[in-house]
């Protein structure tokens, strides 16, 4: 199965299925051009010039997409040097646990966005790329294709993409949805550890910076901080960031984080659990 075809193939697939699939609801880019209710209004367009340009060779857009993303965060990498960390010469391409992978090891969160055009455009109006996958083929015959999304046009009705040996690939947006839909609305930005996502809940940060603490331990701080100053109520984050504390022996910022959440949850036994256990490693007199 291959993951990237010719800039010409390429091309000549998005005219098909422009062609071909011109009735194929895309609820998603008709909500947002209508303005229906409850769409999230954004910038009419935006357009990250200066994102830096990797042309893709064949078969490794994958290295070449995550370089972009990577170098956009500050992480200074050539596609060349993620090739063995993510192309696969068996499947001709790159599988989406790498990557995400790969971005954890050069100390980044890969936070996966919510599916939503407005998610993508919403974090590019904050001047962050968007890493986006695609199916350029059917549902039974994928071609699996990774690009940057770096602007859009909603006049001409477009996503800009870094994409093959395209710089600005223009795809008008009933293309982009239904490639998107194809491969699963999977997107995805990378974060420095302290900056948060526009639209996410507690739940997917959570998960993103779960994962990333698993090798990023001693960097992870400033993000649990940030998640937990965004989202207060989250038990989750709370307990999260009390446990690295405890890790770190800072005991009694760890029990003032577990205070916080049982004052809002008092019946929230592991907080408790784990309060109880660190006062009586700080030999202070354990609350009924």
């Amino acid at each position: 199965m291959r993951f990237n075809w010719s800039a010409r193939q390429r091309a000549l697939l998005l005219l098909l299925f422009a062609l071909l699939q011109a009735c194929v609801a895309t609820p998603q880019t008709d909500a947002l051009l209508q303005g229906d209710d409850g769409t999230p209004v954004v910038q009419p367009r935006i357009y990250l010039s200066s994102t830096v340009f990797y042309p893709q060779s064949q078969y490794q857009c994958g290295p070449a997409a995550l370089a972009t993303v990577l170098t956009e965060s500050g992480v200074l990498v050539e596609p060349d040097e993620l090739v063995s960390q993510v192309y696969l010469p068996e499947r001709q391409g790159s599988l989406q646990v790498e990557m995400l992978a790969t971005s954890r090891r050069y100390g980044r969160i890969a936070l996966p966005l919510g599916g939503q055009l407005t998610d993508l455009m919403q974090e590019l109006e904050q001047g962050r790329p968007v890493l986006v996958m695609q199916n350029l083929g059917l549902k039974s015959l994928p071609q699996w294709h990774y690009a940057v999304a770096v602007g859009y046009d909603l006049a001409n009705e477009e996503i800009l993409l870094r994409s093959g040996t395209v710089e600005t690939l223009r795809t008008p947006m009933t293309v982009f949805e239904r490639t998107w839909a194809r491969a699963d609305h999977w997107s995805v930005v990378l974060l420095e550890p302290g900056t948060l996502p526009v639209n996410s809940t507690a739940q997917q940060y959570f998960t993103a910076l779960a994962s990333f603490e698993q090798i990023n331990e001693d960097t992870s701080e400033p993000a649990w901080k940030a998640g937990l100053e965004r989202w207060p109520e989250s038990e989750l984050l709370a307990m999260g960031y009390s446990n690295l504390l405890y890790r770190k022996g800072r005991l009694a910022v760890a029990a003032e984080i577990l205070e916080l959440l049982l004052q809002r949850n008092p019946d929230y036994q592991p907080a408790r659990n784990n309060l109880q256990q660190i006062r009586q490693q700080l030999d202070e007199p354990t609350a009924n």
